[in-house]
């Protein structure tokens, strides 16, 4: 695969930014692409390994020395092709993936990894650019009904896996636009929502039906969807988030972080907020509570609109700065990593963990009462405090939402209270009721999401055809 000393010769290189300064400006996404001469030679880096153990930190399993091999050698819509045989987006995961593939990558040993998440990124936009992405409608029909709740990744390549193998389906979605959390939960200036109507166009013309503004449990009977069709596959995301109940929650100014990024993200694309309603963070002082990719993205969209402030909490302690690669490698290593977002400017602290809000008489919080944890325990005498006009709440989900169209259904769940489902069948306690996703498996990426909407379609097709032609 790729050149012989390919990796002697050529060193790893990734895509710039734009100046943080003019980014900061706007929601545009600001990756700079590398030339296709670049490409071809972080291509030709590709080491032949034995045992490629990039495939098992993939995911959705891609074929990733292949396509090093053929962008190497210049055969870009071949490349195509064998990235879209196990990813149905990969330009979604070539822009907001953290790239689990590159940590197994053999060259990694050496921090010096191949630029898988580049060159993917650069397949499927060239393919686009080259109209080689075409619809891919089914020869035949198999006259079976299949409903998917929830357009997320997970649904989404499930509804497309679905339409391809013949079946009539139709993908629900209780917001006004298909593509749940990669639509509002995602920043544009990671991932421009243009991506998605492309891709919408693309599944209309194979055969899938689109419903918005449609909520299962609340506008329409699960029982209903299941009376019509002959399988239904719940694909609505794990959207319960974690609370913060400590005193003074209820202060005005505390908020969900995912409800601060849907709102932006429909500000964004056109829409009015009713001025009762906005949640900014303009001219404030900011604490984001949470570490992770939510808690990164609160950052990037507080910097856009003008905060005064942004401070990042994570109760966690701070990581190390590099892994014991021989104790980790190929796993994905916890080690210090700075976000685009983050490197935007922002405070960050860690093992700090938020004792209380203060809030002023008219109810606005002012402040958090916070202290210094050591070994996940309080330390005495630690205690401090964080001025505050705005608090994110960013830390993680714990569950799908349990009313309406779970409860309904009377599925069972897991011992956290996702849908049990095991990963062979993805049938749920109901026989022709099907769940995947973060609604199966928790809160993950959107990667994993993407892997279990073509296995469970696979799934979905075995159950109503007897076998099943989709891959896994």
């Amino acid at each position: 695969m790729g050149k012989v000393t390919g990796f002697l010769e050529i060193r790893r290189a990734e895509r710039a930014y734009d100046k943080v300064a003019e980014r900061v400006q706007n929601y545009r996404e600001f990756v700079k692409p590398l030339s296709d001469p670049d490409l071809q030679g972080q291509g030709a880096r590709c080491m032949d390994c034995g045992i490629p153990f990039c495939h098992n930190g993939c995911p959705v399993n891609n074929q990733i020395p292949d396509w090093n091999h053929l962008t190497y050698k210049g055969q870009w819509k071949d490349a195509l092709a064998t990235l879209h045989s196990t990813n149905n987006f990969p330009e979604f995961t070539g822009r907001i993936c953290p790239a689990p593939c590159e940590a197994a990558c053999t060259l990694n040993i050496n921090d010096d990894a191949v630029a898988i998440k580049t060159i993917e990124c650069a397949i499927v936009d060239k393919g686009w650019e080259n109209g080689w992405i075409v619809p891919q409608v089914p020869a035949k029909k198999t006259g079976k009904k299949v409903a998917v709740v929830g357009s997320g990744p997970a649904g989404l390549a499930a509804a497309q896996q679905l339409a391809r193998a013949g079946h009539a389906v139709t993908l629900i979605e209780k917001e006004d636009r298909i593509g749940g959390l990669l639509r509002y939960g995602i920043p544009d200036f990671k991932m421009e929502k243009h991506l998605i109507d492309r891709r919408i166009t693309q599944m209309e013309a194979e055969g899938v039906t689109f419903r918005t503004n449609c909520n299962v449990g609340v506008d329409v009977k699960p029982q209903d969807l299941l009376n019509d069709h002959d399988a239904l596959l719940l694909t609505g995301g794990a959207e319960a988030p974690r609370d913060l109940p400590v005193p003074g929650r209820s202060a005005k100014g505390v908020h969900f972080a995912m409800d601060f990024l849907r709102q932006n993200n429909k500000r964004v694309a056109g829409d009015k907020i009713p001025a009762a309603e906005e949640i900014l963070a303009t001219g404030k002082h900011v604490v984001v509570i949470g570490g992770g990719d939510t808690g990164s993205d609160c950052i990037g969209t507080s910097k856009r609109q003008g905060a005064a402030s942004i401070t990042q909490l994570e109760i966690m302690a701070r990581p190390p700065n590099e892994e014991n690669k021989p104790l980790v490698w190929p796993y994905w290593p916890l080690k210090f990593r700075t976000s685009s977002s983050q490197a935007e400017g922002c405070e960050r602290d860690f093992a700090v963990a938020t004792k209380s809000f203060e809030m002023d008489a008219n109810g606005n919080v002012t402040a958090l009462n916070v202290i210094r944890l050591e070994n996940g325990k309080d330390v005495p005498g630690s205690e401090f405090t964080i001025k505050a006009d705005l608090v994110l709440l960013a830390m993680g989900f714990v569950s799908p939402v349990h009313k309406g169209m779970l409860d309904q259904l009377g599925v069972k769940l897991d011992g956290r209270g996702n849908v049990a489902a095991d990963t062979n069948k993805y049938q749920t306690s109901q026989a022709r009721v099907f769940a995947a996703g973060d609604m199966r498996r928790g809160q993950s990426l959107v990667v994993w999401a993407i892997r279990e909407g073509r296995q469970a379609a696979r799934a979905v097709d075995a159950f109503l055809m007897g076998a099943s032609d989709l891959p896994r």
